[in-house]
Order: C-alpha cells, then structure tokens, then sequence
C-alpha cells in the first residue's frame, strides 16, 4: 500500500470545501490562533500611549532557540560498514514543528511493537530508494529512478523548518514502512480544503512486499494516528489525501477509522481527503 506524496509541490490556488462540517470551525481559525500575534481591536485608539504586545509564536521561539540542541559536535556511534544503527539516539539539526518525532517512542499494536524513526540520508537512502522503485509504488510516489531522486526529496524536507518529517515504520526491529509526518496547515494542501490549525498529514509506504495485502497498514494507521492525537494536544485531526485511483490506500485509510471527507483536485492528483477526529476517534 502507498500514499501519493503530491503535497509539497502544490503550486496552484484552488478552493475546494472539502468538509462540510469543519467549514463552520474553519471560521473561527484565524491567523492570530496561529502566529500568536495580537491584533488590536476595533476599539483601540491611536493615543500614542497604547502599545501594542507582539508574541513570537512558541515554535518560532523554538526554532529560534539552539540552547537545546546538540551542538557539541556530537556524532552517533557507526556499524562496520559505516551506517548508524537504527536504535542509536538520533541528533537533529533543528527541532521540528510536530512535537519532536524522534521522542515519540514505540507503540503497541496488534502487530506488534512499532516505531517511527526519523530519516537519516546516509543511513536510510539504500532502503528508502529501493523501496521508491518498486512498481506497485512508482505510480503513485514518482521518485522512481537513481537513489539521488529520493535524495532530494528527503533533503528538501531534512532541511527545512520541520514542518515535514520522512521516518521508517519499525515494526519488530524491522524497517518495512516509509512515513511523512506533516503539518497539513502549514502545507500547501490546506489551500485545498478548509484546513484548521495543527491538522497533522499522513502519508506511508509499505515497503516491503510480505507485509502488503495482509491488512497491516490499516493496523498501523490507525495506531499511528492515534499515537499523533495523544502526543501532540492541539492537534484535534489527523488528515491524508491519497490517490483516489489508490483503492488499497483509500480502503486502509476507511478502515483504520479515518472517514472520507471529499475529493479534492491536487496539482498532481485527484485525492480523497480522509480525516481521523479526535473527537470520533474512539467511535471509529
């Protein structure tokens, strides 16, 4: 099972209203919820006595901030053949805006143990690129070709200001799924349907052949959803948009308890817009 990853090359500006009944809250959503910035009221005058208080948004400060991270020169122990072991604490280059991935730690599935763990290029890129050239997923993620294709498009999101993180899915120790965490209110994708702040993407890859068609992304979609309501608080919805034509995605998404919101037109692609609420996630 794959998830198109047409997101982060949206170039056009269409309004789609995708959900009819976030349309209402989507009102309410506006940019001073998000930037933290105070706008005067209509009421405030022009006395040069009134001042007006400017907030940085705490992920900004955050971004802003290097006191917590490692910069001691610090490099992460290697195996013989010169990759980093997967279980090694990872040392990112700047924090993300999802709540630090990396600390996420494992959940129980009824699979069994899983974990997301952010991409690191030198290590990952062998397995994510093998993984990008299979047929049953080229069509849908278009980074088939040399490994330097996929390397692109992890570093475009490794170097960015975190709001889109590449992870493996580590089931049992074993890395068999590729993941992209996104703020899907930050993404171009919220210019296509009415999106509210924090809404958190998804997009997966089952990468290794053996674990397709068994039923697993469905599990591990919905462990992974859940794992986002319940590590990151402001955010009340989980959001994807695969492929329409992607009928083992869609039906992954459907039955790991996301609900199909609308079709949306994407740049790229015709999407489902499918979204788990936190408010219904115990009732799907």
């Amino acid at each position: 099972m794959s998830a198109t990853r047409a997101h982060t090359k949206s170039a056009s500006v269409p309004s789609a209203d995708a959900d009819a009944d976030a349309a209402n809250a989507d009102t309410e959503a506006d940019p001073d919820a998000e930037t933290g910035v105070a706008t005067p009221g209509s009421d405030q005058g022009t006395d040069s006595e009134d001042t007006l208080e400017l907030r940085l948004p705490e992920e900004l400060l955050a971004l802003l901030d290097t006191e917590g991270i490692d910069g001691g020169g610090h490099r992460e122990p290697s195996r013989d053949d010169g990759t980093t072991p997967l279980n090694t604490p990872l040392a990112p280059a700047c924090g993300d805006l999802l709540g630090n991935i990396a600390d996420w730690g494992p959940v129980t599935t009824p699979a069994g143990v899983f974990r997301l763990v952010p991409v690191q290029v030198e290590r990952d890129l062998p397995l994510v690129s093998r993984w990008m050239n299979d047929p049953a997923v080229t069509a849908f993620w278009e980074l088939a070709g040399p490994q330097s294709v996929t390397e692109e498009h992890l570093r475009s999101q490794l170097t960015g200001d975190g709001r889109s993180v590449p992870c493996l899915g580590v089931l049992e120790g074993t890395p068999m799924s590729y993941w992209e965490i996104y703020r899907a209110d930050l993404d171009p994708l919220a210019r296509h349907y009415p999106a509210r702040p924090h809404d958190t993407g998804i997009h997966l890859l089952i990468g290794e052949v053996p674990h397709r068609g068994r039923g697993l992304g469905s599990t591990l979609l919905r462990s992974l959803a859940d794992l986002v309501l319940d590590k990151r608080p402001a955010c009340a919805r989980v959001i994807a948009e695969p492929d329409l034509r992607n009928i083992p995605s869609v039906t992954a998404f459907l039955s790991a308890g996301f609900r199909f919101s609308a079709e949306i037109d994407l740049p790229a692609k015709r999407a489902a817009l499918m979204v788990r609420e936190r408010s219904l996630r115990d009732l799907l």
